[in-house]
């Protein structure tokens, strides 16, 4: 049965769907509560849900914006459910993103950012340019400068933000995370693995993940 994408304003998201969402986060080790969820409507324009047979399978809050003038999509809370079509509801997930980034910023180069708080996440970002941070590179200066623009975008401490390793400490409770389980996480190189070693989920430690969908890139979603 194919995957089903809708996206809308959350303005128009109702109860019983925050509530839907929050059981499907339960089983996860992210369980996203009603509360949490329900005050992400507030802080984001769009969400975007993936049904299967009418069963929501995922779903991820993000809003389209400039950022210094620079397209962008940023994606806040989100949430894929443990199924063998996992990667595929991702997929259909992060493919509505670019496809609306297309139709809101035609023909120009749109940089993706998201928090992650285990290594399975990363796995959003498949597919786009230039992702940091990423194996065997250093950062730019530039590239640093974009992981500063989105934590203050994620409301994050610019001080106790660590640009060189892209983490953000917590405060003690869940960050909204980009929320995801790879069917293969055992194959992902030990390099990437790596970024995530310091990290402690449960006190809310995020690291922050870009990449850049180029126009030549984004034409086949318009």
């Amino acid at each position: 049965m194919a995957i089903e994408v809708e996206t809308k304003d959350c303005t128009m998201l109702g109860d019983a769907e925050i509530e839907e969402m929050a059981d499907l986060c339960a089983d996860g080790p992210n369980p996203f509560g009603i509360g949490l969820i329900s005050k992400q409507t507030e802080e984001w324009v769009l969400i975007s849900t993936a049904r299967e047979g009418g069963r929501l399978k995922g779903f991820a809050f993000f809003t389209l914006e400039r950022i210094g003038g620079t397209p962008a999509v940023i994606v806040g809370l989100a949430s894929i459910h443990r199924t063998s079509k996992r990667d595929t509801v991702l997929r259909a997930l992060t493919t509505e993103q670019l496809r609306r980034a297309v139709m809101a910023f035609p023909d120009e180069d749109v940089v993706v950012g998201t928090r992650f708080n285990e290594v399975s996440g990363f796995e959003a970002l498949k597919g786009l340019t230039g992702i940091v941070p990423r194996p065997g590179h250093k950062a730019s200066g530039e590239e640093r400068a974009w992981g500063r623009r989105f934590v203050k975008r994620f409301g994050l401490s610019t001080l106790a933000y660590q640009e060189k390793r892209f983490t953000s400490p917590g405060k003690s409770f869940p960050a909204c995370v980009f929320d995801h389980t790879s069917l293969k996480a055992d194959k992902v190189d030990a390099s990437v693995v790596a970024f995530f070693d310091d990290l402690d989920p449960t006190a809310g430690d995020v690291l922050i993940g870009t990449g850049w969908a180029l126009a030549e890139d984004l034409e086949k979603y318009a």
